[in-house]
């Protein structure tokens, strides 16, 4: 069964989130792991897309874009689910993609926006309700 974690942040920008998603993005990948970021739109892809190559000097987490030819350890996606095998799932997305059962882990990330933070105790609530471990860390 999936794994469901819950970073809450201490920011409140969506600017923090993406940070974050990076950096826990960079620290799969350096462990072996497959990761699929399901993003909200074409203009967070990008956005995404681009802060994996330069949210620090010196890293690099080799990604793709869903409908890529090439292949590497993380997808970005905003219109299709993970159509190969990936471990982790980071869920950027305002709803659960349909495919999420399909990983070890999925992850949240919540910021400290109130619209923000009520969808996630919806996304909380889904996952209790349906029996998934969950784990919460608040990151200051």
């Amino acid at each position: 069964m999936t794994r469901v974690t819950f970073y809450v942040l201490a920011q409140g920008a969506v600017s923090d989130r993406h940070q974050f998603a990076c950096r826990l993005t960079e620290k799969a990948v350096n462990q072996g792991s497959k990761v699929m970021i399901a993003t909200n739109d074409a203009s967070e892809t990008k956005v995404l897309d681009e802060l994996l190559w330069q949210f620090r000097a010196e890293s690099f987490v080799p990604h793709h874009t869903y409908g890529d030819t090439l292949e590497s350890p993380v997808l970005l996606s905003h219109d299709g689910d993970d159509i190969q095998q990936h471990d982790l799932l980071i869920n950027l997305r305002r709803n659960i993609p349909g495919a999420f059962s399909r990983f070890a882990r999925l992850v949240e990330i919540v910021i400290q926006d109130p619209a923000d933070k009520q969808l996630s105790r919806k996304h909380f609530t889904y996952f209790k309700e349906r029996g998934y471990e969950i784990e919460t860390h608040n990151i200051g």
